[in-house]
């Protein structure tokens, strides 16, 4: 049996872009606890110091590959695997063309220099947008998953989904890779837990994702189980938590909000209309924390 202080696999050395932001530090931690040796990436060093860091602009092709190959000094350890999470993380924080302009070429280079090297294994943070948030047009259904098309409404969102569809055919030239894809729903901190009983007073308060959340640990779990994952080829999965960031029942919330939506399957009192079915049937994904045991 394999020690819980012991990657599951051969992975060893792997490389997390975005090491400072929300998800990243938790990413970093989880994994660095699971006898990985992590190379911390981004523009800014973590808050926490411990693991080694290297700071890399993502949209110079040079940097990544020297940071990748192990061709920093003191960082001479190529790396075999990458967890890309680095991005301008949300629409509207900059321009649209900003936006789009970061966060393609930093994906592009980091998928590229990874294919140079011969990684043979790149987990990578899309995102619940390309599911067709705000909804501001609704759902096809309800709970949503991976078996519709990607429904961008922002650039943030279309540059989520044209990330995709670049995997696919980084695949496809190379038959040896293993990418997984994850949809994160809006990531949550455990002292970002206190506001989440106001989100009751008003339904249409959190329509936007369908009231859905992923705790950063379990979305560190999420990344762990993608490096394990060994199966060639390109894999997308929406990963939120179990529950929705509301004490009405899911059902209801649904009948106020979204009246002609079908609904596919009976729901949970508290069922995420975010369905997490795929990732827990082929990557063993299990959310393990809920907003519930620390608010109230």
């Amino acid at each position: 049996m394999t020690s819980p202080t012991q990657p599951a696999d051969p992975v060893r050395r792997v490389a997390v872009t975005g090491s400072s932001g929300k998800l990243g530090r938790t990413v970093v931690a989880h994994l660095a606890e699971r006898g990985y040796d992590v190379l911390a990436l981004d523009r800014t060093r973590p808050a926490s110091p411990g693991t080694p860091f290297v700071a890399v602009d993502l949209t110079d092709y040079g940097q990544v590959l020297e940071a990748l190959s192990g061709g920093v000094d003191e960082h001479t350890t190529p790396v075999d695997a990458v967890v890309h999470l680095a991005a301008v993380p949300a629409p509207g924080l900059v321009t649209n063309a900003a936006t789009f302009a970061n966060n393609s070429a930093a994906t592009y280079n980091v998928f590229a220099a990874a294919r140079a090297l011969r990684i043979r294994s790149i987990v990578w943070a899309s995102s619940e947008t390309v599911l067709g948030l705000p909804f501001d047009t609704p759902p096809p259904y309800v709970p949503v998953d991976e078996e519709y098309d990607p429904r961008p409404e922002s650039t943030y969102s279309l540059n989520k989904a044209l990330e995709e569809e670049m995997a696919r055919h980084f695949c496809r030239w190379d038959p040896e890779l293993t990418m997984v894809g994850l949809r994160f729903s809006n990531v949550m901190d455990i002292e970002d837990y206190a506001a989440f009983p106001s989100f009751d007073a008003d339904a249409s308060l959190r329509k936007w994702n369908l009231w859905g959340y992923i705790d950063a640990r379990d979305g560190a779990q999420a990344v762990r189980l993608g490096l394990e994952r060994t199966v060639p080829g390109v894999e997308v999965f929406v990963i939120a938590n179990a529950d929705t960031v509301m004490s009405r029942s899911s059902a209801d919330l649904v009948a106020e909000v979204f009246p002609g939506v079908e609904v596919r399957k009976e729901l949970g009192e508290h069922e995420t209309l975010l369905g997490i079915d795929k990732a827990r049937r082929v990557l063993g994904y299990e959310p393990q924390h809920s907003w519930r045991d620390h608010a109230g």
